[in-house]
């Protein structure tokens, strides 16, 4: 059951914020939904947004500026939050990048974390509930996400190909398995046998796949982001879906860094790739 905790009058349609109880998580989880005008009559294609580290389920709501083209262009935005909260972990809030704010979008098989940071199942069974529960088409639903959770996207979408249709990402950890954020992560949550990390790293899924996404994968990526050759490693995803045929969107931006500014200037074109790539074609 969805505990609806806030809804706003937003460019003719409404933004909401729900509680639920998540079986996956064990603890009450938090979400924010966009449902333009046109939800009122019909099943409308969907896109679920996961947020980066620290961030919750508004900030993408109130920062990026997505609304306005979600309500022209006809399409429901989701946004999870990016862990479990009220676990009460010791130590969980120690770190900005790990444990609280920053569930790397993975199930955790480690203790103490197995028992609620269950994330990677959360976003299907937030999903399969919102199918139930909301106007969502389940053939045109898409998944994107930015930083730690382009990484949940882009994982997330090459695991679930017949769940998610359409996937994009800003500024993705795109090997995770390659870089501090992503070992200090998968070690906590998943142990330190690294072949079990590889089923979260979209490089190394798509390297044993063949054109997953014929209709493409976007990617833009800031140049003057202070993560991106430490943390990010656009080049390997980049690779691997040359290997694997598969279409691939690698815009390079000069200027631009990590921040949801970045994100505001192109949410619209990464809203309208999904548009088009979760429209049946015309017979």
């Amino acid at each position: 059951m969805l505990e609806l905790l806030s809804e706003h009058a937003c460019h003719g349609g409404v933004q909401r914020f729900y509680r639920h109880e998540s079986r996956a998580i064990g603890l009450p989880m938090r979400f924010s939904v966009f449902l333009p005008a046109a939800a009122a009559g019909a099943r409308l294609p969907a896109l679920f947004f996961l947020a980066g580290l620290t961030c919750t389920e508004e900030t993408f709501m109130v920062k990026a500026g997505a609304q306005k083209c979600a309500a022209a262009e006809g399409m429901i935005l989701i946004t999870p939050d990016t862990s479990p909260r009220g676990a009460g972990i010791p130590g969980e809030a120690e770190a900005w990048d790990f444990g609280l704010g920053a569930g790397f979008y993975v199930d955790a098989t480690r203790a103490p974390w197995r028992r609620h940071y269950q994330m990677y199942s959360y976003i299907l069974e937030l999903r399969e509930l919102l199918l139930a529960e909301l106007p969502l088409d389940a053939e045109r639903i898409g998944i994107f996400g930015h930083s730690m959770g382009g990484h949940g996207a882009l994982t997330l979408a090459l695991r679930n190909p017949q769940l998610f249709r359409s996937v994009s990402a800003f500024a993705p950890i795109a090997a995770p398995t390659l870089c501090p954020w992503g070992k200090k992560a998968f070690a906590g949550y998943l142990g330190e046998d690294e072949d079990d990390w590889q089923r979260y790293d979209a490089s190394v899924l798509m390297a044993g796949m063949h054109r997953p996404f014929p209709a493409g994968i976007l990617i833009d990526q800031g140049l003057a982001d202070k993560f991106l050759n430490e943390q990010l490693y656009p080049e390997v995803f980049e690779a691997a879906c040359r290997a694997a045929g598969q279409p691939l969107q690698l815009r390079r931006h000069a200027g631009y860094d990590h921040g949801y500014y970045f994100i505001a200037t192109f949410i619209d074109e990464h809203l309208r790739f999904h548009k088009r790539a979760l429209t049946p074609a015309a017979s």
